[in-house]
C-alpha cells in the first residue's frame, strides 16, 4: 500500500480550500466547518491498495473484511489497516545449508524457493511473520529430505529431490494461506577430499568400461581370424593371393622396393601352391 495516498491527499486539500472559502469569503461557518472537518478525516478513510495487495482491516480488534485492490474506504478511529499482504511471487533463498546425507557425508545445499500468498485472511491472521516461517520451513524441509537420501541420488536426482522438497514445504505452509510453488536446488558442496575420491572412482569406472571395450573388440577380431585361418587352411591359393596383396599394399604406401627370396617367391606362385597342396594330398 502507498505510504503517500495523493489522491486522498489532493482531495483533502480542496474540501480544506474549499471549507477557508466558506468561511473567510462567503462567512459561511456552517458549511466551511464540516468541510474542514472532513478534509481531516478523508486521509484517514480513502485507501488505496495496489494490484497485487491485500489490506486486512480490522474495526476493534475485529476482522471486518480484506479490501484490495484499489480503493477503499474505511471509518476512522474505529477501522484500521493492520497488515498489507504481497500477493505476488517471492522468493527465499538457502544458503549453504550444512546437513549429512543418510550415507553420513556432509555436504553443503544452496536452495531458492519461489512461494505466493493465496489467501490474505489465514496469512494475516494464522501466523505473525509468515516470511521467516517459509525461510524456517525451508531450511529444516531441506535438512529432513538430505537427511534421508543418499549423496549419489542427491546428485543424480535432483530434480526429485525439488519435487519432494516442494511437496514438504507446500504441506507445512498451506495452512498459513501461503502455496510453494517449486523449489531449486542451485548447488551441492562436497568435501574436497571426497571429490577426490569421487573423480578416482570415475576415472577407475571409465578405465574399467574401456578395458572391457578392448577385450570384446580383442575378442571379436580374434574369432574373425580364426575364421580366415579356416578359410585360407582350405584353400592355399587364397592365402597366397592375400601375401601378395599385402606386400603390393605395403609398397605402393611407402614407395620401397622390397627383396623377396627365390624360394619365398616360387611359394606365392598360385600353381605351385596348388601342386603342392595336391601332392601332399597324395602323399
Amino acid at each position: 500500500m502507498r505510504s503517500v495516498n495523493a489522491p486522498a491527499t489532493l482531495l483533502a486539500g480542496l474540501l480544506l480550500l474549499a471549507g477557508v472559502a466558506c468561511i473567510i469569503v462567503l462567512r459561511l461557518t456552517i458549511v466551511g466547518a464540516p468541510l474542514i472537518l472532513l478534509a481531516i478525516l478523508v486521509p484517514q478513510s480513502l485507501m488505496i491498495a495496489d494490484q497485487w495487495e491485500k489490506a486486512v482491516v480490522l474495526r476493534l480488534g475485529r476482522l471486518k473484511g480484506i479490501r484490495g485492490p484499489g480503493w477503499f474506504f474505511i471509518v476512522p478511529f474505529i477501522d484500521r489497516v493492520t497488515v498489507v499482504i504481497d500477493q505476488r511471487i517471492q522468493t527465499t533463498e538457502i544458503n549453504a545449508e550444512q546437513a549429512l546425507t543418510k550415507d553420513t557425508v556432509p555436504v553443503g545445499v544452496d536452495a531458492i524457493v519461489f512461494w505466493q500468498v493465496h489467501d490474505a485472511e489465514r496469512a494475516a491472521l494464522e501466523i505473525t511473520d509468515y516470511a521467516r516461517a517459509i525461510q524456517r520451513v525451508a531450511q529444516t524441509s531441506l535438512r529432513e529430505t538430505i537427511g534421508a537420501s543418499l549423496l549419489s541420488v542427491l546428485l543424480a536426482e535432483r530434480r526429485a529431490a525439488d519435487e519432494r522438497l516442494k511437496q514438504v514445504i507446500g504441506a507445512k505452509t498451506a495452512e498459513w494461506g501461503v502455496s510453494c510453488l517449486s523449489v531449486e536446488i542451485r548447488d551441492v558442496a562436497i568435501p574436497i577430499g571426497l571429490q577426490d575420491a569421487m573423480s578416482r572412482q570415475a576415472q577407475a569406472e571409465r578405465e574399467k568400461e574401456a578395458r572391457i571395450i578392448l577385450g570384446s573388440a580383442e575378442a571379436a577380431v580374434a574369432e574373425q581370424f580364426r575364421l580366415a585361418a579356416e578359410t585360407y587352411a582350405g584353400n592355399p591359393a587364397a592365402l597366397q593371393l592375400r601375401a601378395m596383396n599385402i606386400i603390393y599394399e605395403t609398397t605402393k604406401e611407402r614407395g620401397a622396393t622390397i627383396l623377396m627370396p627365390t624360394a619365398m617367391v616360387d611359394a606365392m606362385n598360385p600353381a605351385v601352391a596348388v601342386a603342392l597342396n595336391q601332392a601332399a594330398k597324395a602323399g
